[in-house]
């Protein structure tokens, strides 16, 4: 790789030279008799065909793209607001694939057309009215419609009605890993600040509201298909970005205060897995890693395990050394196995007592001693 940059640089710096000749010989221009430095008719005429040849070059190049990595791009959205998101980019790829095309066409087209000629003088132009009108008022009702209908989408992902059935889930960012609290029953989050971060209550719950009796952690996001989520996002540090690619949601998570974001699963975990697209990228994955292990194993190493598909919630802001492996695994179950997951759980509550009465039990203390001397963060005194 080393050699390679080596090789690019010093490229790069004899393009750089030979291109300060030419600057140096047209600053000569006029103190020379010949005209070895002007262009002629054969020059004009090649630096026209060459402008046609890299127009080929650009359709050729976008349509093998297409051809070669679209199957990479993001397939089948996983919410309910995911099929909006879609069409709206599918619209301006569209609208920006055509625009492409007839522009790059008349642009290399006239240039070749009006090339410079012996003998022929370029008409000055000053304006044309009408001309300025179609090419201002086209662009401006297309970026219109395309902002109208972004609006359109977004006021439809992003605002939830008080009154409309959620689950509230809040999502905490901090170097560089994920935490899930549920509100529990009460659907209604405890109050939370960095400040009452101590022990296992690592998010800062402030256990002595009323409304944190219930809340519990998870390192594993799970929700319900078919149930609206209402995210409530909050960083300790830096600023994150909670990304889950397959629900078209994006937020950042911003230190000092709580952003939002909302959606509805559709597919759960394992009828996403089932999807004919999705079976046939994992098959093409698990080939290109089966024939890496072989490699490996034949260097002494270990093989590489099958991959199953997992929705996945991930940081999309560069946020520090270990960014690209700061990520959750989101798990869409059924209501019935979401409940049942739910009643598993251990409110955060009962963790930090019990994390608290453990180092007094160790030391001896009699059981009849009241615990809440020794209880950790502001828990008891409003319990």
């Amino acid at each position: 790789m080393t050699s390679l940059l080596v090789i690019i640089v010093l490229v790069l710096l004899a393009v750089a030279l030979w291109q300060l000749t030419k600057i140096f010989d047209l600053t000569q221009v006029g103190s020379k008799s010949d005209n070895s430095g002007v262009a002629t008719d054969k020059d004009n005429n090649v630096q026209g065909y060459l402008m046609f040849g890299f127009l080929a070059f650009i359709y050729i190049f976008t349509i093998y793209g297409l051809l070669k990595w679209g199957g990479l791009a993001l397939h089948t959205p996983a919410s309910a607001h995911g099929g909006q998101v879609d069409n709206l980019m599918n619209i301006s790829w569209v609208l920006l694939f055509l625009v492409q095309a007839i522009t790059q066409a008349l642009l290399y087209y006239f240039s070749f057309k009006y090339k410079g000629k012996e003998g022929q003088k370029a008409l000055f132009f000053a304006d044309n009215n009408k001309l300025e009108a179609l090419w201002s008022i086209i662009p401006a009702v297309v970026l219109a419609g395309l902002i109208l209908y972004g609006l359109y989408a977004w006021t439809n992902i992003m605002f939830v009605d008080e009154d409309e059935d959620t689950i509230v889930i809040e999502l905490y960012a901090q170097q560089f890993k994920w935490s899930a609290r549920y509100a529990g029953e009460g659907n209604v989050l405890g109050k939370a600040n960095v400040r009452y971060i101590e022990g296992i209550n690592t998010l800062g719950v402030d256990l002595s509201d009323p409304n944190a009796a219930d809340d519990f952690v998870t390192s594993e996001l799970h929700i319900p298909k078919g149930k609206k989520i209402l995210f409530k996002m909050r960083s300790q540090d830096v600023l994150h970005s909670a990304y889950m690619p397959h629900f078209r949601a994006q937020m950042n998570c911003v230190p000092g205060m709580v952003t939002e974001f909302a959606f509805e699963p559709i597919y759960t975990t394992a009828e996403y897995r089932e999807l004919p697209y999705m079976i046939e990228k994992v098959s093409h994955i698990n080939e290109l890693r089966a024939k890496k292990s072989v490699e490996l194993i034949a260097k002494g190493g270990t093989g590489l395990d099958p991959y199953t598909f997992d929705y996945l919630l991930l940081c999309n802001k560069i946020c520090g050394a270990s960014h690209y492996n700061m990520q959750m695994k989101i798990v869409v179950d059924t209501p019935e196995d979401y409940k049942k997951w739910v009643k598993e759980q251990v409110l955060l509550l009962d963790q930090v007592k019990e994390a608290s009465a453990a180092p007094v039990e160790a030391a001896g203390v009699e059981a009849s001693e009241p615990k809440d001397t020794v209880v950790v963060a502001n828990v008891v005194a409003a319990k």
